[in-house]
């Protein structure tokens, strides 16, 4: 009887001292029990827990992003800083792999060791003005991306993305470019001084046409009778002048006309 009621208080004392782990979405468990693991990863709820027994972590499947910093040289022996960001997640279906091969520390052993390569690799086989376009960038981080998910994938690790944030470049290739965009602006500027040259000449010149062409009608419209019909019109508009017909066609002042 005692025997039994011992048993009882092991067992019940085994009991309060079993805990639980809740999962959640974007969570997965991995099972270990008396230090094997299982293969089989624990779906989101609760999971019961107890101590030596058995054993659940934890482990994050959502997107995660590894940020790393670095400077790798350009083809030309140039020294490069690149600010690159890594998108991946773990496969849920694939932590028990990972815990039970590399561990929990997968990030530092797995994922940061094969990112760091990938940029140095790739980076090393473009020049500095390739690296600093765009579509210079767009290949650098389409091949990181290509080596990482061959070589990431089959280990548990879907890569994402890669972002190529930013690209510091030497100060021997800045200058250069600083000096490459005043050069331009000058030229810029020179060509649109000539621009606005030729629009000025233009239109001096559609100017002097335009006064060409109102002289020559009004040459090619003028007359005898029209330009004595002008001439008296003006005589008659001085009051000091009396136009009368006469042979040869003279006015008649008043003044000299008073004194007849």
């Amino acid at each position: 009887m005692k025997r039994k009621t011992l048993a009882a208080a092991l067992l019940l004392a085994a009991f309060f001292q079993a805990g639980c782990v809740i999962i959640d979405d974007g969570e997965v468990g991995v099972s270990k029990s008396f230090g094997n693991i299982s293969e089989a990863p624990v779906s989101p709820g609760v999971a019961i827990v107890v101590p030596i027994a058995r054993q659940v972590e934890v482990w994050n499947v959502k997107l995660q992003e590894l940020k790393e910093n670095a400077r790798v040289p350009s083809s030309e022996g140039l020294i490069v800083g690149l600010e690159t960001s890594l998108l991946y997640r773990v496969l849920p279906d694939q932590a028990p792999e990972i815990r039970i091969r590399v561990g929990r520390d997968y990030n530092n052993t797995l994922i940061t060791p094969y990112f760091r390569n990938a940029m140095r690799d790739v980076v090393a086989g473009y020049p500095v003005r390739k690296i600093y376009s765009d579509q210079g960038r767009k290949e650098i981080s389409e091949r990181i991306h290509g080596f990482l998910k061959q070589n990431l994938n089959p280990r548990g690790i879907q890569v994402v993305d890669v972002l190529l944030r930013d690209v510091e470049l030497p100060q021997r290739f800045r200058e250069s470019i600083e000096a490459k965009l005043t050069a331009e602006q000058k030229v810029q500027q020179k060509q649109f001084e000539l621009e606005q040259a030729r629009k000025e000449a233009e239109i001096e010149v559609a100017r002097a046409e335009g006064a060409a062409q109102a002289q020559r009608i009004v040459r090619s419209t003028l007359s005898d009778s029209y330009l004595q019909y002008l001439w008296i019109k003006t005589l008659n508009e001085n009051p000091n002048v009396i136009y009368v017909a006469t042979e040869a066609n003279l006015p008649i002042f008043k003044g000299v006309a008073g004194r007849r």
